[in-house]
């Protein structure tokens, strides 16, 4: 028996409909989280910040991809760290403002990310498998409709 089939109160079925979003989101991010470790020895964080540096090839602050990301800074610089050792971005200055500097992707961590990005959209691909193309484009016109909802009233 599925985990959403338990819901029981007012509205069971709005509250099944949240159980199953969020056991597929959990169940797919766990496998695009073990393929990223198994094919590509990163993390999702790492594929993430990637993520974020290749749609500005200038760099982003430090500030900004803490933002994009949602999390702390602390975590945005333990990241950049690590793929600054292994040559994947680079730190940049920001021009009149010393203490400032952007990160940006280097060759190689763009070459990079475009395997891990191009395997990614694959393992997505399979993920939907069980659903038609108009399925999927009516799954996503509805979820459309719950984020509007949502930014509307929030």
């Amino acid at each position: 028996m599925d985990l959403e089939a338990r819901a029981d109160a007012k509205h069971p079925e709005e509250l099944r409909l949240w159980l199953r979003m969020l056991t597929c989101t959990q169940l797919v991010e766990r496998e695009i989280r073990s393929r990223l470790r198994e094919q590509f020895e990163t993390t999702l964080p790492r594929f993430d910040l990637m993520a974020q540096l290749e749609r500005i090839p200038e760099g982003l602050r430090m500030s900004e991809l803490s933002r994009r990301m949602m999390v702390t800074g602390g975590n945005v610089t333990g990241i950049t760290d690590q793929l600054e050792a292994e040559g994947l971005v680079e730190r940049v200055e920001v021009e009149g403002d010393r203490r400032a500097f952007r990160v940006r992707l280097t060759p190689k961590g763009r070459k990079q990310f475009h395997a891990m990005a191009e395997a990614h959209e694959g393992w997505v691909v399979d993920a939907f498998a069980g659903l038609s193309s108009a399925e999927i484009r009516v799954l996503h016109q509805l979820l459309g409709k719950v984020k509007q909802h949502f930014l509307e009233t929030v």
